[in-house]
């Protein structure tokens, strides 16, 4: 007889790393777990999330908050996301991201990208965004846990989740105007990107931002990620991506009617 213990975490693959991927670029929430610098007690709050240009979360939070006096006295916090839907809400994917929270001194270019993409995500946080109280925090990725759903465990690295290089810092110089001339003048491409790739319903999609892996669209509180065929290498390769992509996604749709 066979006493050994079934070893429930899954071999990561691809599939777990994209949809980890999914998981934090779509996220426009999350519990944020924290240490109470006064007790040592786990402290979790919802707070605001987008990504920045490399994958690593982003939030912005007052300092009179609880969970900013928790992680300016120590660093180490985890952030979960993933939003359910009817029925279980365990039935749902979802990550629980290991990180060290790095605030962002204003004035700073990493700070301005940090709030040029967290705005694109989350434009309602223009209301409070320039108050003296608020700051920019990067989650900086140690670890991930991440539950694809009933025994679907997976263990992540950094390097899963985080891109590096410098092509990242590249394309992030040329992202907003992509960003821009496609919400201003390519609507139609959009939406089909979200219907071809993303299977979404509905109009009124933008794109919220442009990485090495992919796209991020939001209509409303909906998002959905759409990834590149593959990473892209360089920054003059972006253009080229999307001009594909809205050309399957247009031939495939039409090929529907």
């Amino acid at each position: 007889m066979n006493d050994k213990p079934k070893d429930v975490i899954r071999e990561t693959d691809a599939e777990a790393v994209r949809l980890a991927k999914t998981l934090t670029r779509t996220a426009r929430f999350g519990a944020l777990g924290v240490l109470d610098p006064d007790t040592g007690v786990p402290l979790a709050s919802r707070v605001g999330v987008a990504t920045d240009a490399d994958g690593t979360p982003l939030i912005l939070v007052s300092q009179l908050s609880a969970h900013t006096k928790a992680i300016l006295a120590d660093p180490r916090c985890s952030l979960l996301v993933g939003e359910p839907g009817k029925g279980d809400p365990l039935a749902y994917p979802r990550i629980t991201v290991v990180c060290r929270a790095r605030k962002l001194e204003p004035g700073t270019p990493e700070r301005a990208r940090a709030e040029r993409r967290y705005l694109n995500s989350n434009p309602k946080a223009k209301l409070y965004v320039g108050l003296g109280d608020f700051s920019f925090f990067r989650l900086e990725v140690e670890r991930a846990s991440l539950n694809g759903g009933f025994g679907k465990a997976y263990l992540l690295s950094r390097d899963d989740i985080v891109v590096d290089g410098p092509v990242v810092e590249a394309l992030a110089e040329s992202e907003q105007r992509a960003v821009d001339h496609m919400n201003d003048d390519h609507l139609d491409a959009i939406a089909n990107y979200a219907r071809h790739f993303a299977k979404a319903d509905g109009g009124g999609w933008i794109i919220t931002g442009i990485d090495v892996d992919g796209i991020d669209l939001a209509a409303g509180d909906d998002r959905r990620r759409v990834f590149f065929p593959s990473p892209l290498k360089d920054a003059q390769e972006m253009r080229i991506a999307l001009v594909e992509m809205a050309k399957e996604a247009r031939e495939a749709l039409t090929s529907q009617v």
